[in-house]
C-alpha cells in the first residue's frame, strides 16, 4: 500500500489539454459539464471529436441507454467534476476504451477510483472497473473554478477522521467480519489525513501546493479502496451515510464534499471524536456546510439525521456509530448555534 506503483498515473502542470489532444486515440468521446464546453470546444471540438456528452444523471438505466446510443470511438476523455469523471469511467468500462481524465476541480476523488458511483433507484452503488491512461491536473484550470468547488474536496479526506472510528468500533463489536481492523492501514491513512490538515491554508488559497496536496491525498485514498481488497472502511463511514440519506430524501445533486463535511461535523459529535478539531480544519479550508448553501433546508438536514439508521439498515450498509447511537436534540442545537448563532 505504500508503493506509488499502486497509484494512478498523474501529471501536474499547465496547458495540459493541448498535449492530450495531440496524443489521445481518435475519434474520441468527451464527457464534460455543459457550463465548461464553451471553454473546451476550441481544443476538444475539432474533427477528432466523435461525440460530446454533458454529464447529468448517474442513474444506471440512463447510463446504459447512453452507452448504447454513442457512436463508435477510440477513446474517452472526462473533463470536469465527479459526475463527469464517473460517467467517463462508465463509458470506458462498457466500451472497453482507453480513458483519459482531466479533473477541473478538487471536489472529489472520483478521478482516482476504479469504480463508478452510479445510482440504482436513487441509491449509491459502486460498479465497474476503469483505470485511466493518465490523469491530468492542470493548475490553472483548477484554480479558475469557483473556490468553494475546490474547498469541498477535503470532504473525501477529512472523512478519514470519522471513518476510522467507525471501523474500529465495528471490529470491537464483532460486526466487521470482512475487513477487521488493520492498524498498519489505519496508520498510513492517518498520515494522508494529516498531510491535508497541515495544509488547510494552502488549500484555501487554491495554491499550486494546496491543489497538489489535496489531489495527492485523493490519489491515495481512491486507489486504496481497491488496493486494500475493496475495503472502504478507512475512507468511508457514517459521515457518508448522512450524505447518502440526505441525497435520497431530497433527490438533490450535491457538491459531494459539502454534505460529507456537514456529516463529519455531526458524526464527530456523535462519536465524541474531537469534533472541535475537525470542525476547525473544515472552517480553515472554507467548506460551505450551511444547508442553504447546498440548496436544502435545516429541516431536510434534521430529517436525514433521524432517518440515517433506517437508511443504512435497509440498504445493508456496513456497521457504524449510527447503528448504536442516536443524534440528540442537543447535538443538533450545538451545530445549529455554531452555524447561525444563538436564537
Amino acid at each position: 500500500m505504500d508503493s506509488k506503483d499502486y497509484l494512478f498515473h498523474t501529471v501536474y502542470g499547465r496547458k495540459l489539454i493541448t498535449g492530450l489532444v495531440e496524443t489521445t486515440p481518435t475519434p474520441y468521446i468527451v464527457v464534460t459539464m455543459r457550463e465548461l464546453w464553451h471553454i473546451l470546444k476550441d481544443e476538444l471540438g475539432g474533427d477528432e471529436l466523435a461525440y460530446v456528452h454533458f454529464a447529468e444523471s448517474l442513474e444506471l438505466n440512463r447510463l446504459e441507454e447512453l452507452v448504447r446510443s454513442l457512436p463508435k470511438a477510440s477513446s474517452v476523455i472526462g473533463v470536469g467534476g465527479g459526475r463527469a469523471m464517473d460517467i467517463a469511467k462508465f463509458i470506458a468500462w462498457r466500451r472497453n476504451m482507453p480513458l483519459f481524465q482531466v479533473p477541473t476541480i478538487t471536489s472529489t476523488n472520483a478521478a482516482f477510483t476504479h469504480r463508478c458511483a452510479v445510482r440504482i433507484k436513487g441509491v449509491v452503488r459502486y460498479i465497474g472497473w476503469a483505470v485511466p491512461e493518465v490523469i491530468y491536473v492542470d493548475y490553472d484550470i483548477v484554480r479558475s473554478a469557483p473556490p468553494h468547488l475546490n474547498y469541498a474536496g477535503v470532504g473525501d479526506v477529512f472523512c478519514i477522521h470519522t471513518a476510522l472510528y467507525d471501523w474500529k468500533l465495528a471490529t470491537e463489536r464483532g460486526e466487521e467480519k470482512l475487513w477487521p481492523w488493520d492498524e498498519e492501514l489505519a496508520a498510513e491513512t492517518r498520515k494522508v489525513l494529516q498531510s491535508v490538515r497541515g495544509k488547510t491554508h494552502e488549500i484555501h488559497k487554491v495554491s499550486d501546493v494546496g491543489i497538489k496536496t489535496l489531489m495527492e491525498a485523493h490519489r491515495w485514498t481512491g486507489a486504496s479502496y481497491h488496493n486494500s481488497g475493496w475495503n472502504p472502511r478507512h475512507i468511508e463511514g457514517c459521515e457518508h451515510f448522512f450524505f447518502y440519506t440526505l441525497e435520497y430524501l431530497t433527490g438533490k445533486a450535491f457538491i459531494h464534499g459539502e454534505p460529507v463535511c456537514l456529516g463529519i461535523v455531526f458524526m464527530s459529535l456523535l462519536q465524541n471524536n474531537d469534533p472541535e478539531g475537525i470542525w476547525r480544519s473544515i472552517e480553515e479550508v472554507g467548506v460551505r456546510i450551511r444547508p442553504e448553501d447546498m440548496g436544502v433546508t435545516w429541516i431536510n438536514v434534521v430529517t436525514a439525521l433521524k432517518e440515517i439508521r433506517k437508511y443504512a439498515e435497509e440498504n445493508r450498509l456496513f456497521y457504524t456509530t449510527v447503528n448504536e447511537r442516536d443524534i440528540t436534540d442537543n447535538m443538533v442545537e450545538i451545530v445549529r448555534e455554531h452555524l447561525y448563532g444563538s436564537k
